[in-house]
């Protein structure tokens, strides 16, 4: 874990309920978007899975960016 997701205050993660409710899709569609990696990864604490709300490889960010891959095709 970089410097900059340990920086992170808790107040800017949110679970997998949370990024659902944002995007208005079911909980199970967050994570399989995100093992697709057509959306920012988790940060995986222990068996806590969560995603930055703002800031650097962030939700608010690729929301505002119109929601592109974050891997390239073919890539894993």
């Amino acid at each position: 874990m970089s410097d900059a997701e340990l920086a992170t205050p808790p107040s800017q993660l949110v679970d997998v309920k949370g990024v659902a409710s944002l995007l208005r899709c079911a909980p199970r569609t967050v994570y399989r978007l995100s093992d697709a990696g057509k959306m920012p990864q988790p940060l995986r604490l222990g068996s806590l899975v969560r995603w930055r709300l703002t800031g650097p490889g962030s939700i608010q960010e690729w929301l505002d960016a119109g929601c592109p891959a974050v891997r390239k095709a073919g890539a894993r």
